[in-house]
């Protein structure tokens, strides 16, 4: 095998798990150890071994249990740790160790699930811009450019943004003009178009033109890093998960050491007592949920659901209300033309021809709206000439023996020589034509909801999630429409990030899910009992903050999350339930002394694989 000069050799597939997991590794090693001394006849060392090891893990399990009930959790630690030391004393140690075999394994299952869920996110997450282009003053050649970390980047620093790439750090408009997405941040749905001598916030995406800035704050003390301050608050102010387990717990150890007492007593034999607690043996508990949870998370990432941890799973199933972000969220995140207004005699279709001719040849994103409409029209394009483009003013082109001039109200103004307005609804965009030197009419645009998102919200009060709430920086008109589209009762409008996570804390309906996909979204998701961030769309630290990613920019999957939550919650306490019913049944036969140790060790194993083969039912894959 050939090995890199200060690389270590791959280690065997099958040896891995031994390595990342050392308690597993040692409790076999002792396993088989016990074995061997017991084949030999050396019973005694057998036990002293093998209860020595039991019981110095118990040690450490309670410890932690300890630890865990200063601060009033009581989990299913407690109950492993009375097996190990109740198995122990009364010389049951191949019982001990398959509780210390199993309590380690479904704490590596756990580990192991988690693992995968980060691995998985931080593959979608290794977009996040960490490069800034630095270029000399007055130079505008390539040779010119200098890529350093954005770290290295200092006020005052000249920085060339091309098109489609994120602002690296806050910093004003060098060049004449430009249109940035500020979605991410403020929420606005729109592109918004800057002049030279504009703030232009870190976290914001350029649009189509390559431009140049100058940085006004360090990346630490900008926009985007604050965003990400804001998150780490919000996730400390997280309320913890109790594990479904560890709810069980407690009635079941009480119940499992009374019946085992009980049939001491009765009977005046202590094996009695070891009879029925090698029945008690915690495994259900131990491994039903971190199995389910394993095929959850499998059946989850098949439909690009990206869930972090198995404690998400119980968040989603007690989910009570559900906040959702407006911006890319309910609504597409792309303007779309909704309406064609002629004026001075210009009919509609003429109007929508000519100025989609001309917008072919326009790099803004208002522009592909209109040439997508008047291709769903079936209205010809035409060729243009001599077209040229106003940064965030407008353009000019030549449409056969037309003049067109389309833009903004001032650039169409200044064309025509008179004021042009046209009064739109909140929430749209206006975009304004001149035919030949004459105002010929406008085009509006707007953000449109999705088109499944009235049937996605029925599915979720379907499945118990009648509290639904909108929250979105834009305007309150404009969030009351889209509210009304959408079939949502509450909504605040005009948010900033702080607002958000203000709201959402202050719900009384918990645990809360919020749902969202900018920048702007990322304290929110972090504070809320269940985050989810929809699409992935480059929203680096919306999915690092969020509980659930969603792989596909698809509003369906977030009523698909909450049912496979509330689906592999249910079978991980069908498997519970399965395997404490059939281990108390089997208890209460033992109490009675007719289940030897040796025998009800086997059928403990027997129950165990019950409780794991049950709790698979997790990992298929179902409608809805």
């Amino acid at each position: 095998m050939t090995v890199r000069a200060g690389s270590r050799p791959a280690l065997p597939r099958a040896v891995r798990p031994l390595v990342r997991y050392p308690l597993i590794a040692g409790t076999l090693a002792i396993g088989v150890a016990v074995a061997v001394l017991w084949s030999a006849g050396s019973a005694r060392g057998a036990t002293i071994l093998g209860g020595g090891f039991a019981l110095a893990v118990a040690a450490g399990y309670a410890v932690r249990m300890v630890r865990r009930l200063v601060h009033g959790r009581v989990g299913v630690d407690l109950l492993a740790v009375v097996a190990i030391v109740a198995t122990t004393l009364v010389g049951e140690i191949a019982a001990a160790l398959v509780v210390v075999l199993m309590l380690s394994g479904g704490e590596a299952l756990e580990q192991s699930a988690d693992r995968r869920a980060r691995r998985e996110l931080d593959a979608l997450l290794d977009r996040e811009p960490r490069i800034a282009h630095r270029v000399a003053e007055d130079v505008i050649d390539e040779d010119s450019i200098d890529d350093v970390p954005i770290g290295d980047i200092v006020p005052g620093d000249r920085l060339l943004v091309r098109p489609a790439e994120v602002v690296p750090v806050d910093a004003t408009l060098v060049s004449a003009a430009g249109a940035f997405d500020l979605s991410s941040i403020t929420g606005e749905s729109l592109p918004v178009d800057r002049r030279a001598g504009d703030a232009v916030p870190s976290g914001s995406i350029n649009g189509t033109l390559a431009v140049q800035v100058r940085a006004t704050a360090l990346a630490a003390d900008s926009q985007y890093q604050q965003i990400v301050a804001l998150v780490a608050q919000a996730e400390q102010g997280k309320a913890e998960v109790v594990r479904v387990a560890d709810r069980f717990a407690v009635p079941f150890t009480v119940f499992s050491l009374l019946l085992a007492g009980v049939a001491w007593a009765v009977s005046g034999h202590a094996v009695r007592f070891a009879e029925v607690l090698v029945l008690a043996t915690p495994c259900p508990l131990l491994i039903a949920a971190p199995v389910a949870f394993i095929g959850g998370m499998s059946s989850a990432a098949r439909r690009g659901i990206i869930v972090r941890n198995g404690s998400v799973f119980e968040r989603l199933a007690r989910a009570r209300t559900i906040v959702f972000d407006k911006t890319g969220t309910l609504t597409r995140g792309r303007p779309v033309l909704e309406e064609v207004r002629p004026a001075g005699g210009m009919d509609a279709a003429t109007l929508l021809g000519l100025s989609a001719s001309a917008e072919r040849y326009s790099s803004h994103v208002l522009a592909a709206s209109v040439v997508q409409e008047a291709i769903s029209r079936g209205i010809p394009l035409r060729p243009a000439t001599d077209a040229k483009e106003h940064a965030t003013e407008g353009l000019r082109a030549r449409v056969g023996d037309r003049l067109v001039e389309i833009g903004t109200a001032a650039f169409v103004g200044s064309c025509t020589g008179s004021a042009v307005h046209e009064d739109a609804p909140a929430g749209r965009s206006v975009v304004y034509v001149a035919i030949d030197g004459r105002y010929a009419g406008a085009l509006i645009e707007r953000d449109i909801p999705r088109v499944d998102a009235r049937e996605t919200l029925l599915r979720l009060r379907g499945l118990g999630l009648s509290a639904i709430e909108m929250l979105t920086g834009d305007a309150r008109a404009t969030a009351a429409a889209i509210a009304a589209e959408v079939g949502i009762e509450r909504y605040t409008a005009e948010c900033l990030p702080a607002d958000k996570v203000s709201r959402v804390a202050a719900i009384s309906e918990r645990p809360v899910i919020m749902v969202g996909d900018g920048v702007n979204d990322a304290p929110v998701l972090a504070r809320a009992d269940v985050g989810i961030a929809m699409g992935a769309r480059g929203a680096t630290a919306a999915s690092e903050s969020a509980d659930v990613v969603l792989l596909a920019d698809d509003l369906a999957l977030v009523a698909d999350a909450v049912a496979l939550g509330r689906r592999t919650v249910s079978i991980a306490l069908q498997s519970i339930w399965m395997g404490m019913a059939a281990s108390v049944g089997l208890m209460i036969v033992a109490a009675f002394g007719l289940i030897p140790a040796l025998v009800g060790a086997v059928l403990q194993e027997v129950v165990d694989l019950v409780t794991i083969v049950a709790a698979l039912r997790s990992a298929r894959d179902v409608k809805g």
